[in-house]
């Protein structure tokens, strides 16, 4: 069941929910006409296609919507050709077999690497038997060029018709082949960093603890009291237009958002990056590139009903697809962005007090970091975009640790992530602020970006592309500048006064007009 909306006779998208089978790592077919919700998930579950499909029952629009939506189409029993394919290396996988696969377990992914490798060696074997027949077929026309007996240019006629027929059954098999090698190797994780911790999230470590928890002296309020003393949001209103975890921003805590904006894009653009807004609907495949996910019901993702587009996560999409199918000049790298966008997530499963208030919401403004680098500097590159955050935050005068988050806790594309946890003395927790990722190839690889050495080689005898060093895949990072709501949080409640008023942190000061206090409104 659809929602639809009329104005003036203008029909508004409709949007709908609908289940995602758990077989499906990327769907690679245009999906039903549903808003269907895939992963965005900061861990590594990863479901494969074309195997153990389930329901999944979502709400959403006060409209429930059952479907199975197909991960591959069939036509004829021909497996339908992906929509796109990434630039997989998969000998690598083969001749590192015993790496990949602990690799896998110690991510708890439940590829299926055998599948794949078996997969290969018959793509492989159907290549070579392509191959002969081709040569075959070749030599048979270049027979029939020359003078022939009737009876011998007959049977040659004979036995191309029998290599052509022969070929294009073997050229549809090598298809179907290689269309399910794609599907199930994207289902591997990226290879991990040797230095990432191995576990569960509760193996993570610790490389940095800054500043100290505030000693209040009195009773402290979490960020949803202090909101409502200061008539700074509205979640009643909002879950009323427009469901539960959303909300409206008022008063001073809309200056507080367009301060908190403005004041971190003005930092991270003295450190090199090109600032930039990005759309907020993108293909549905640029979101599968990027490497994000079905987790079965823990998915994030809203798609559009009718079209092959999705509303996005985070920045790090839209900005990743910039340079999708692109070969760039060495010289240009690196390419440092950072993009402000409204990010939207189902937050499916999420429930409790650790996520109440603005912790965990639907729709939230963020400021994002993205680089694309030469593979040998993707690790400095990591260092930097983890420090500008670390500078940020104790610019706040938050009290925050960052962690290297261990093997079981990277999502698919991570090589590796550190993550930054913030204290919020209301909720009495630290609480996830930021992560900064590092890709390497994972996702240049998916959307086919790379760049061409500029180092000289020997001229060529003839002009031509010998001269051309051979293009390598960018390594792409992402990091978190900031999420507002998260910060709103952080700040109300570590910078409240015992009369209830809030202090505005000194670098924001400027960016509201000159506010110092945020006061509780008079009766």
């Amino acid at each position: 069941m659809g929602l639809q909306c009329y104005f003036g006779g203008t029909t508004i998208q409709t949007l709908k929910v609908a289940a995602i089978p758990a077989s499906s790592r990327f769907i690679l077919n245009p999906i039903p006409k549903t808003l269907v919700l895939n992963s965005f998930s900061r861990h590594n579950y990863v479901y494969c296609p074309l195997r153990n499909p389930f329901k999944l029952l979502l709400r959403a629009l006060s409209a429930t919507a059952v479907q199975t939506a197909p991960v591959t189409e069939s036509l004829d029993n021909k497996v339908v050709k992906p929509q796109w394919k990434a630039a997989i290396d998969f000998k690598w996988i083969r001749d590192n077999k015993d790496a990949v696969a602990l690799n896998m377990k110690n991510r708890n992914s439940n590829a299926n690497l055998e599948l794949v490798l078996e997969l290969y060696e018959k793509m492989l074997a159907v290549q070579k038997e392509v191959e002969r027949l081709r040569g075959e077929r070749n030599a048979v026309a270049n027979k029939m060029k020359g003078k022939l007996e009737i009876s011998e240019r007959q049977k040659l006629i004979e036995e191309g018709k029998n290599l052509k027929e022969g070929l294009a059954t073997l050229e549809e098999d090598l298809v179907k082949l290689t269309d399910e090698l794609q599907l199930e190797a994207q289902c591997i994780p990226n290879m991990t960093h040797p230095h990432v911790p191995i576990g569960g999230e509760d193996s993570s470590t610790v490389r940095k603890m800054a500043g100290t928890p505030r000693d209040f002296g009195f009773p402290v309020k979490d960020h949803l009291q202090l909101g409502k003393e200061l008539d700074l949001f509205d979640f009643d209103a909002a879950a009323e237009v427009s469901g539960s975890k959303f909300y409206y921003l008022k008063n001073e805590a809309v200056l507080l958002e367009m301060a908190l904006v403005n004041w971190t894009l003005s930092e991270v653009t003295k450190k090199g990056f090109t600032p930039l807004t990005t759309p907020e609907l993108v293909r549905s495949s640029v979101v599968e590139k990027c490497g994000f996910q079905p987790r079965g019901d823990n998915t994030q993702v809203y798609s559009v009903e009718g079209s092959d587009q999705c509303l996005i996560g985070t920045a790090e999409i839209p900005v990743g697809g910039i340079h999708m199918d692109s070969i760039l000049a060495e010289t240009q790298l690196p390419l440092k962005y950072v993009a402000f966008s409204h990010c939207f997530r189902t937050e499916a499963g999420a429930a409790g007090a650790a996520t109440r208030g603005l912790y965990r919401v639907h729709q939230f403004s963020k400021v994002e970091m993205f680089v694309l680098c030469q593979p040998e500097e993707s690790e400095s590159y990591h260092e930097e975009l983890i420090k500008i955050e670390e500078d940020l935050f104790s610019a706040l005068g938050l009290h925050y640790k960052t962690l290297d988050m261990a093997s079981g806790d990277l999502g698919a594309p991570a090589y590796r992530k550190f993550d930054v946890e913030a204290w919020m003395p209301g909720l009495g927790r630290y609480g996830e602020i930021s992560s900064a990722s590092n890709c390497i190839d994972y996702q240049s690889r998916r959307l086919g970006i790379r760049y061409r050495p500029s180092e000289p080689t020997p001229a060529p005898l003839k002009k031509g592309k010998g001269s051309l060093a051979p293009t390598q895949f960018v390594h792409t990072l992402n990091a978190t500048a900031c999420a507002v709501p998260r910060m709103i949080v952080c700040l109300l409640e570590n910078y409240q006064q015992e009369d209830g008023s809030v202090i505005i942190p000194g670098p924001l000061r400027a960016f509201m007009g000159g506010l110092e206090l945020i006061t509780p409104k008079s009766a």
